[in-house]
């Protein structure tokens, strides 16, 4: 028996990374996983490898969710596919990385609108399997928790030179979790984010020919200067990057029955990193 059993949870941008690996957590506790990704192909193949692992529920969307219409079409296959919502994770992104005055206007929305955007929407579209059960456990005095996990990072909560637009959008998240919180408290439905330091991902390896992902056709490269991948240990007193695995942990235990009086908090999974100013 699992501690998530019977649970349903969307994770996007769960076919790679820290999302594969918590889609993989969520489903070894009894979670029905729908899994995401931009590539189809790779969102089935990770869903297929997980339903095996742990012998549970998976279902497959694939398609960018900053498209019109697309969140919602989401939502859609999850409760076509299992019937409800418990729980969402909200961990889709990316980065684009340019210093302030060479930016332009594009890689800044582009970033709001990944980080920020889709998760509104996302969480729009959600709203009535959140909100709905929710008003008829409450007239038959029940408490049922349900959960959402926006993902943030340290660059939204501290800042990070070269990433103006990304940490705008992770700070974003911030904010729009905290009021989140607020308003759905009273459906018991707890509202959280996590702050990832460094994760060893593709956005935190080294920037390479091979490490791009494609956008729309468009080839888009991934991670970060070399030197600074060495450099980062040092600022963490930890002292290595954290494993997606161990970054799972964090939005676990938020998904978790554990984290039922928690809400409107911002985890910091940093490895005890914290370099810089906070907001």
């Amino acid at each position: 028996m699992g501690v998530l059993d019977g649970k349903v949870a969307i994770v996007t941008g769960s076919a790679r990374g820290i999302g594969r690996a918590t889609a993989d957590l969520l489903a070894s506790q009894g979670a029905g996983v729908l899994i995401n990704d931009l590539d189809a192909d790779v969102a089935a193949e990770t869903a297929a490898e997980i339903a095996k692992a742990h012998g549970g529920d998976t279902a497959v969307f694939g398609g960018d969710l900053t498209a019109e219409g697309v969140p919602e079409a989401l939502v859609a296959k999850a409760v076509d596919s299992f019937g409800k919502i418990d729980i969402l994770v909200n961990n889709a992104g990316y980065t684009l990385d340019k210093p302030i005055h060479l930016m332009t206007d594009d890689w800044f929305q582009r970033m709001l609108d990944i980080h920020t955007v889709v998760p509104f929407r996302t969480i729009r579209a959600a709203a009535p399997y959140f909100r709905d059960p929710a008003k008829q456990e409450r007239e038959q005095g029940v408490e049922v928790f349900r959960k959402i996990v926006n993902i943030s990072s340290v660059s939204g909560t501290m800042g990070n030179a070269g990433q103006a637009n990304y940490s705008a959008a992770k700070s974003a998240v911030v904010g729009l979790t905290k009021t989140l919180a607020k308003e759905w408290g009273q459906f018991k439905v707890n509202v959280n984010a996590v702050a990832f330091g460094h994760i060893e991902t593709r956005l935190t390896a080294a920037k390479t020919d091979d490490n791009t992902m494609t956008i729309g056709g468009e080839t888009v490269q991934l991670g970060i200067p070399e030197a600074m991948v060495g450099a980062t240990s040092f600022l963490i007193p930890l002292g290595r990057p954290g494993t997606p695995e161990e970054a799972a942990g964090g939005v676990f235990f938020l998904c978790s029955p554990w984290s039922n009086y928690v809400s409107g908090q911002v985890l910091n999974v940093t490895g005890g990193q914290w370099i810089g100013m906070m907001s």
